[in-house]
C-alpha cells in the first residue's frame, strides 16, 4: 500500500468523503455518530507522545504539498488514534439504538465481558505490543500513515482480539460485524473537494516523492491500552470514566 504503483491505482479512485461538510463557507466535520475500540487519542496519550509529535509534523507536511488547497481536509492532531476495532457508525448505530433503547449498556456489558475474556488468553510476557511507521497510504476517502507490527506477537495480540470482538454471537446480534481487514493506520486527513481536472497521474508522484522523503526512524507507535470510544462526528472521541478499557 505503501508503493508508487498503489498510489497509482488508489488515486484513480479516490472520492470526496461524507465525514465533511461545506457550511458558511467552511468545510467543517458532519454528523457521523457511532462506537468504536480505539487507543486512546493523542491528547490523552502520553506513552506515545513523541510518536504523535512526528506524525503531526507529517501531516503538516502533507497539507503543504503543492496539490489543491482543499483537496484533503484534516483532522486534528488532538484525535490521532489507532482502530484496533471498528463497532458500529452511522445508519447502522442509528438502526441499533432505535431497534433496541437499551442498546448503549448491552454494549458495554457485552464488551467487558470480552475484555475479560481476552485477558485469559493474553501472553503474560512484558515487552510492550510495538508496531512500526511505514509510511503513507491512500484511502478510497482518506489519506494517512500505516503500521506493521514490530515482532509476531505484536501482531497476533491484535488479531487474536478483534476475533474476540467479532465472532462473538451476543455483540453481533448487537449489530457488531467485520467490515474490513485490520490496516493499522493513523488518519491524518479526508479527501475534501476532488476537481473534475485532478491531475491523478501528478498526484500519485507527488504522494510518492512524498513517503519517500518521510523519516522512518520514528519511536514506536505502543498499543498499552485500548478504549470504548463514542464519536458524533470524525474528530472527537469521547468515553465516560466507567465505559470498559483494555491495558495490554
Amino acid at each position: 500500500m505503501t508503493l508508487p504503483e498503489a498510489y497509482k491505482t488508489q488515486i484513480q479512485h479516490i472520492q470526496e468523503s461524507s465525514k465533511f461538510r461545506f457550511h458558511a463557507g467552511v468545510r467543517e466535520a458532519a454528523p457521523f455518530p457511532g462506537y468504536t475500540l480505539i487507543t486512546p487519542p493523542a491528547e490523552e496519550d502520553p506513552n506515545n507522545a513523541a510518536f504523535y509529535s512526528q506524525i503531526e509534523a507529517y501531516q503538516q507536511q502533507l497539507l503543504e504539498l503543492p496539490i489543491c488547497s482543499d483537496l484533503i481536509v484534516p483532522v486534528p492532531p488532538a484525535s490521532f488514534h489507532v482502530t484496533v476495532a471498528d463497532l458500529i457508525w452511522d445508519s447502522a448505530f442509528l438502526h441499533a439504538c432505535e431497534k433496541n433503547p437499551q442498546f448503549a449498556e448491552d454494549l458495554n456489558f457485552q464488551l467487558s465481558e470480552r475484555f475479560q475474556q481476552y485477558q485469559q488468553l493474553m501472553t503474560k510476557e512484558s515487552d510492550p505490543i510495538s508496531w512500526q511507521m511505514l509510511g503513507l497510504i491512500v484511502m478510497p476517502r482518506a489519506v494517512g500513515v500505516c503500521l506493521v507490527p514490530k515482532d509476531k506477537r505484536s501482531y497476533e495480540e491484535i488479531i487474536q482480539f478483534r476475533r474476540i470482538i467479532y465472532q462473538n454471537r451476543t455483540l453481533m446480534g448487537l449489530g457488531i460485524e467485520q467490515h474490513y481487514h485490520f490496516t493499522a493506520h493513523v488518519t491524518l486527513g479526508y479527501f475534501g473537494e476532488i476537481p473534475p481536472e485532478l491531475d491523478r497521474v501528478n498526484l500519485s508522484t507527488i504522494f510518492s516523492e512524498f513517503n519517500q522523503s518521510l523519516l522512518l526512524n520514528m519511536p514506536d507507535f505502543l498499543i498499552k491500552k485500548v478504549e470504548l470510544r463514542k464519536f458524533d462526528k470524525m474528530t472527537h472521541y469521547y468515553r465516560q470514566p466507567d465505559w470498559p478499557s483494555l491495558d495490554f
